[in-house]
């Protein structure tokens, strides 16, 4: 994709995002991947609580995802990886992008802005954790430089999670 990407902003989430949040993730095709149905407010709630905790501890979250004109349109940003299967103890970046607004390069635009601030933090390598299948998402962890690295037997379901891998240099 050799278009401009396009404006993007990000901002720590606030208590009024996961209101947003739950009514961007409200549509099957966006949760194909993560149970099929936005979780309740009370888990957006929770999560963006969190999100904020981690800005303020480690320097990086979860950030809101605004569009050019001040719209919420999903997330990106990074955490610990908290499950206890997988990659324990790394850095997990992803993003999540209501339906609207897929293919015009926000997840991109956003990723990138990431790893420039989370590489700014002092991360030194991330990951990210992708369902197969999901080949929006693999295709932006391929933009972003990252290479498949290993598998993990999901714990719930009869897959293996692929874990792709970026180192950050200083000079990046």
């Amino acid at each position: 994709m050799n278009r401009p990407l396009p404006a993007v902003r990000l901002r720590v989430p606030t208590h009024e995002d996961a209101v947003a949040w739950h009514r961007a993730f409200d549509d099957p095709e966006v949760m194909e991947f993560y149970g099929g149905k936005a979780a309740s407010l009370s888990v957006y709630e929770e999560l963006t609580a969190r999100q904020r905790r981690h800005d303020a501890e480690l320097g990086f979250c979860l950030w809101t995802m605004l569009d050019e004109s001040g719209e919420v349109i999903g997330f990106t940003g990074a955490q610990p990886w908290r499950p206890g299967w997988g990659p324990v103890g790394d850095i997990e970046i992803g993003w999540r992008l209501a339906r609207p607004h897929w293919g015009r390069g926000y997840v991109s635009a956003a990723a990138r802005e990431t790893l420039r601030r989370v590489r700014a933090a002092g991360v030194r390598q991330v990951v990210a954790m992708v369902r197969p299948g999901n080949e929006r998402s693999i295709a932006v962890a391929q933009r972003l430089g990252m290479e498949p690295a290993e598998t993990y037997p999901h714990p719930t379901l009869d897959e293996r999670a692929l874990c792709f891998r970026l180192a950050l240099d200083d000079g990046e």
